[in-house]
C-alpha cells in the first residue's frame, strides 16, 4: 500500500508509504492521495489532514522511473494534478509533518499545506533544473508569493537545497524539531486547530489565502463576506451563547 491512512479523533493522518523509493510520487501514489482527499473532504468527522511519510525521507519528488519510461503524464491526476493534490483546492486544513527530505515535488506538496513542521535534518529544494525539467506542481509559484523575488529565483534556478532552519527563517515552515517528534508536534497543532469552531477556521482560512492573492479592495470585500458567513453560521451563534453561559461551546462541523 503506497498510502497509509489513520484517524485520531477529529484529525486524518495519510502517511506516504515507499519509503524504498524515497516516497517518490507514482500513478498509484497521486490516485490514492486524490482517492483519499475526496473521502475526507466530504466526512465531517475530519476536520483537519496531517501528511507525513514513513522512513528517513519525506517526498524526493516525482518517480524519475515512471518519467523515464515516458509515463509522466500518469503522476497527474484530473482534479489535483501532481499528487493529487498540487493544484487541487482543499476546504480542510492541511499539516505537512515533514520527517526528512522534501525535495522537488516533496517540496511542493509541503508548500501546498497550510502548516508545515520540520524534522531539523530536513532540506528542501527544486532541483528539477539540474535535471532538465520544470518544476511545475507549484513550487514557484508558492515561493514567488511567499518569499523575496531573489530567494524564489535562487531556489528555482540553482536548484540548491536548504536546510530547515533556513526554511524557518524564511517562512516556509512553522515548526522545527528533532525527527522523532515532528508528527507527534503536527498532531499536537492539529488538535489545538481542531478545538476552534469549524465554521471559523475555515472562514480565516479562506480570508487569508484569499487575500493573498486579491488587491487591498479585494481582499476587503471577501473580509466583509466571510465575516457575515461566519457569524450567521450555526458556530457564530453557539460561540455568543456558551459565552454568555459559561461552558465549553459545542462545534459543528457540515460539509
Amino acid at each position: 500500500m503506497t498510502l497509509e491512512r489513520e484517524q485520531r479523533g477529529k484529525v486524518a493522518i495519510l502517511r506516504l508509504n515507499r519509503p524504498e523509493a524515497r516516497n517518490a510520487i507514482d500513478p498509484a501514489t497521486s490516485r490514492a492521495i486524490e482517492d483519499a482527499l475526496d473521502e475526507l473532504e466530504s466526512d465531517p468527522a475530519v476536520w483537519c489532514i496531517v501528511i507525513t511519510a514513513t522512513g528517513p525521507v519525506f517526498c524526493a519528488g516525482a518517480d524519475l522511473k515512471v518519467i523515464a519510461s515516458g509515463g509522466g503524464a500518469d503522476i497527474m491526476t484530473k482534479r489535483g494534478g501532481f499528487a493529487g493534490l498540487a493544484w487541487r483546492e482543499v476546504s480542510k486544513p492541511l499539516i505537512a509533518a515533514v520527517n526528512g527530505a522534501a525535495v522537488a515535488g516533496g517540496f511542493e506538496i509541503a508548500l501546498a499545506c497550510d502548516l508545515v513542521v520540520a524534522a531539523d535534518t530536513a532540506v528542501f529544494g527544486l532541483p528539477e533544473v539540474q535535471r532538465g525539467l520544470l518544476a511545475s506542481a507549484g513550487g514557484p509559484i508558492r515561493l514567488a508569493q511567499r518569499v523575496p523575488l531573489a530567494v524564489a529565483l535562487e531556489l528555482t534556478l540553482l536548484g540548491e537545497p536548504i536546510t530547515a532552519a533556513r526554511a524557518l527563517e524564511l517562512g516556509l515552515v512553522n515548526r522545527v524539531v528533532p525527527a522523532d517528534r515532528v508528527l507527534d508536534v503536527a498532531l499536537a497543532l492539529a488538535e489545538r486547530l481542531v478545538a476552534n469552531s469549524p465554521a471559523a477556521v475555515r472562514g480565516a482560512r479562506e480570508l487569508v489565502l484569499g487575500a493573498a492573492d486579491a488587491d487591498r479592495a479585494g481582499a476587503w470585500t471577501l473580509n466583509r463576506r466571510l465575516m457575515h458567513e461566519v457569524a450567521a453560521s450555526p458556530d457564530g451563534i453557539e460561540g455568543a451563547r456558551a459565552f454568555v453561559e459559561k461552558r465549553p461551546p459545542a462545534w459543528t462541523n457540515p460539509t
